[in-house]
């Protein structure tokens, strides 16, 4: 079991809302600067603020593409990603296309993905592919994490917290059998709880993706001082 101590270190720090404006940003990157979590997570126009607050600091900026529903071209996919790359992000999350895996084109799935992981990895970057686990049956959500592997993808993670559902310790689990040590496994969409975080770690993620960091953090300092969490 992870030590509630090194939980920050595993936390993508999320803001999302599409109604988040600069003072929000700001203020989740002045969190993420106090707490050392691993990382934001903000839309794409959001990238040079949060690189810019964040440059002398550990913190590392991730953003999305095809997000949320990953139905956009490969190009346009590809180039959402290069774009954040040189505004300043480090990693991408992007959504899979969905549509193709529940019709079983797994060979263009694939495609999808590496298109993006490209562009990514060129500039040094880390990409982490959504499979919106929500969505799928057990077989779909195996082989997605079989085919993002393929593909070139660093994490998978589990959802979005925008469509069905968000991470369980099942997801986690399963996809951890998958990839192995082949690549992380990011879960994301529903932790709000310190005890949550720590269910998702034993269960086998290597990356939390929560807008609870602070509340989790919070839970840490009680612990800390000899109160059950």
């Amino acid at each position: 079991m992870h030590s509630v101590d090194s939980i920050a270190g595993f936390i993508d720090h999320t803001l999302l809302k599409p109604e988040a404006g600069p003072d929000a940003i700001t203020r989740l990157c002045e969190e993420a600067r106090r707490y050392r979590f691993a990382a934001v997570c903000v839309n794409p126009i959001w990238v040079p603020l949060a690189a810019d607050l964040l440059a002398d600091t550990s913190v590392r900026v991730a953003s999305v593409c095809g997000f949320p529903l990953g139905a956009t071209p490969t190009p346009v996919k590809a180039f959402e990603a290069a774009q954040a790359m040189r505004d300043g992000a480090r990693e991408v999350d992007m959504v899979i296309s969905i549509g193709d895996a529940k019709a079983g084109r797994w060979g263009r799935l694939q495609e999808d993905i590496a298109g993006v992981a490209t562009r990514v990895h060129e500039s040094d970057g880390l990409l982490k592919v959504i499979l919106e686990c929500g969505l799928l049956t057990d077989f779909e959500k195996e082989e997605a994490a079989r085919r993002a592997v393929a593909a070139g993808a660093d994490f998978v993670k589990t959802s979005t917290g925008f469509l069905a559902g968000g991470a369980t310790v099942e997801d986690v689990a399963l996809l951890k059998r998958v990839v192995g040590a082949s690549a992380g496994v990011k879960a994301a969409g529903g932790i709000r709880s310190l005890g949550q975080a720590r269910a998702m770690l034993a269960a086998g993620a290597s990356r939390l993706g929560t807008s609870s960091g602070v509340r989790i953090m919070e839970e840490v300092a009680t612990h800390r001082h000899g109160q059950p969490a």
